[in-house]
């Protein structure tokens, strides 16, 4: 895959987000960096050179009109050859209370933005004759949790997305990819998965007792597009440390 076009990145401004974003503008690609507040990725060790690459967008994922006016202006910068949906949000709570007003800002958040995006970047990747998609899904996809249904759905959710999309649009030369992160630890969460209930939990349940990082999720999309693997396509790719399928 070329290096001279954009890549849009949606929750970008921190966490796996973000190290994805620099991850991707270290291998040299120009990255738009799509957030609500338009901001940077945070990533204290990002190059300059990295750094250089990247322009950030304030942009609602939830929102059409946020995302075609985001698009059109990250296309300024060049032919777009790529999008990461990777925004995100998780609100938890028992099912038989849980709001429909919370399912729906989980769904619309994790799955409705990820087919407008789809649905915005198709006549970019078209003009550029193809490219490559990635959405960030959850293991969670197949799994019961509990006080977790809109946000296990909502992934699932992902999942036949990319199934539909990479078969709809592989004769434009167009691949989807869902990666499926497990527990990653990141700068919102790594107090709880340092210590704690969470922390036995994890020790038990992941065979390798470590939880993953955000540069372990950052690595696997870099090599996707690095790559560049034409017959790979439509797939769930799950990196959680083998917990998944641990017994």
């Amino acid at each position: 895959m070329s290096m001279q076009g954009t890549i849009i990145v949606t929750g970008a401004s921190r966490g796996i987000g973000a190290a994805i974003a620099i991850a991707l503008a270290e291998q040299g690609f120009n990255v738009a960096c799509l957030s609500r507040k338009g901001e940077l990725p945070a990533v204290p060790d990002a190059s300059d050179a990295a750094k250089a690459r990247c322009t950030a967008f304030a942009c609602d994922v939830t929102k059409g009109d946020s995302l075609r006016n985001a698009f059109e202006q990250a296309a300024q910068k060049g032919p777009i050859i790529g999008l990461v949906n990777n925004a995100g949000v998780h609100l938890e709570g028992p099912s038989a209370t849980f709001s429909v007003e919370d399912f729906d800002t989980v769904f619309s958040t994790n799955s409705t933005s990820v087919f407008m995006a789809c649905q915005q970047i198709y006549p970019h990747l078209v003009a550029a004759g193809g490219g490559l998609i990635v959405n960030i899904g959850s293991f969670f996809d197949k799994m019961g949790v509990k006080r977790n249904l809109a946000y296990c759905a909502s992934k699932a959710a992902v999942g036949a997305m990319t199934r539909c999309l990479a078969v709809e649009w592989a004769g434009k030369g167009i691949r989807v990819i869902d990666v499926a992160p497990g527990y990653i630890m990141t700068d919102l969460n790594k107090e709880a998965m340092a210590a704690g209930p969470l922390r036995e939990y994890l020790d038990k349940r992941i065979p390798g007792r470590q939880p993953g990082t955000s540069a372990d999720v950052a690595k696997l999309v870099k090599a996707l597009y690095a790559a560049d693997i034409p017959f790979l396509s439509g797939e769930t790719i799950y990196i959680d440390g083998a917990q998944g399928i641990a017994h």
